[in-house]
């Protein structure tokens, strides 16, 4: 190499004007505003604020890259809170509760949507937006011109627009009552569907796709008791549902909705324990990565409660699933996802602020004692592609 390049080349490294570029990223949303106390969630007085961290998931050991403060995430709702742009180019982020202005020793539903800008060095928050009451489940279709997010406090659905770094709300569909708490939204990969998980009266309602156009199918999937968070086979045949339960220190259960029949129905429903909160399909979709709380959410005086949450691992087989193996994780777990290859595992523990790593080798998993450390509470987690 002659000395223009040396020295070019020297400079390209030691700079600090650029991030190095990842493989793969994992975003991870992380809420400051809420501890758990005892098995009761507390709000923070005059907490520090939520961040997003991204981590490269493409080199092992995985590695934070940055982590970076954000007007808003939260830990309520399912983990799915968090979604990319296919080019991993935008975050957006919903932010379900905030700290009450007319009483700070609570939290109140909020109503705002972060857009972040991945590409820029640091990543820099874009704009904030407005959904409806309480936005949760957060999805960006697979062409990455469009966003659904749920609005668990008035049963709607909010539709945004994506066109380069511009994202704008289009419409509102209204699915159920303010009880019906649409929860969890996904796009199928052909991203002519999404379904939407309804915890508030136990649904899972389904929404044709025409472009920009968003419309409610008129079909409404029975699954199990609180279908909650939801996650899609990257193939497209089947997805699967958490359903939560009352909390009451029961069995709760995972349902694998059939996608390759029409209409789309349930045909599997799997126990799983307490709590099922992040699920995740495998790259190849023959895994399926399921966080269960498994009582680490409750009051130790609780008969229910148990030190550790479980990280369980399960073969997909059509439309069967066989439990293969589960490792114990931290306390208050929130959400799963897998690197590109499948043999690498990220898991958000609220309590701890931490992302544990774990590998896997299609039959046993592995706790690699790797510790993320995070500077809040783990809250939601994504990788682009995944829905």
């Amino acid at each position: 190499m002659n000395l223009p390049l040396r020295i070019a080349a020297l400079l390209a490294a030691c700079s600090t004007a650029a991030l190095p570029v990842p493989a793969q990223i994992a975003v991870s949303a992380n809420d400051n505003k809420q501890v758990l106390v005892d098995g009761v969630p507390k709000t923070v007085p005059s907490p520090a604020p939520d961040t997003l961290a991204l981590i490269d998931l493409g080199q092992s050991p995985p590695k934070l890259l940055v982590e970076i403060e954000i007007p808003a995430a939260s830990v309520a709702g399912p983990p799915g809170t968090v979604s990319l742009t296919p080019d991993e180019r935008l975050a957006l982020i919903s932010s379900g509760m905030k700290i009450n202005p007319a009483d700070p020793s609570v939290i109140a539903p909020d109503n705002r949507i972060t857009v972040v800008d991945l590409k820029s060095n640091p990543p820099k928050v874009l704009t904030t937006l407005e959904a409806g009451a309480q936005p949760t489940g957060l999805s960006v279709s697979p062409d990455g011109k469009l966003a659904l997010v749920t609005n668990r406090s008035d049963g709607t659905v909010s539709v945004f627009s994506i066109e380069g770094n511009t994202v704008a709300k289009t419409g509102t569909i209204k699915l159920g009552d303010e009880k019906s708490g649409p929860s969890g939204v996904v796009f199928t990969p052909d991203g002519k569907f999404a379904l939407v998980t309804r915890d508030g009266d136990n649904f899972v309602s389904v929404l044709s796709v025409d472009g920009g156009k968003v419309e409610l199918a008129k079909r409404d999937i029975s699954v199990g008791l609180r279908p909650y968070g939801i996650t899609m086979n990257p193939g497209g045949q089947n997805a699967v549902v958490g359903n939560v339960g009352r909390g009451g220190g029961d069995a709760d259960t995972i349902s694998l909705i059939d996608l390759t029949q029409k209409p789309f129905r349930a045909v599997e429903t799997v126990s799983v324990g307490q709590t099922p909160e992040g699920l995740q399909f495998s790259p190849d979709g023959k895994h399926l990565a399921v966080v269960a709380m498994n009582g680490s959410n409750k009051s130790k005086t609780s008969p229910f409660y148990n030190d550790a949450g479980k990280l369980i691992l399960f073969r997909v087989d059509g439309i069967k699933l066989t439990k293969v193996t589960e490792a114990p994780i931290g306390h208050w777990s929130q959400g799963v996802v897998f690197s590109k290859d499948g043999k690498t595992l990220l898991v958000q523990n609220m309590v701890e602020k931490e992302l544990w790593v774990f590998s896997f080798d299609g039959s046993a998993l592995k706790d690699t004692t790797q510790r993320i450390k995070l500077k809040a509470g783990a809250a939601a987690i994504r990788t682009a592609g995944v829905r």
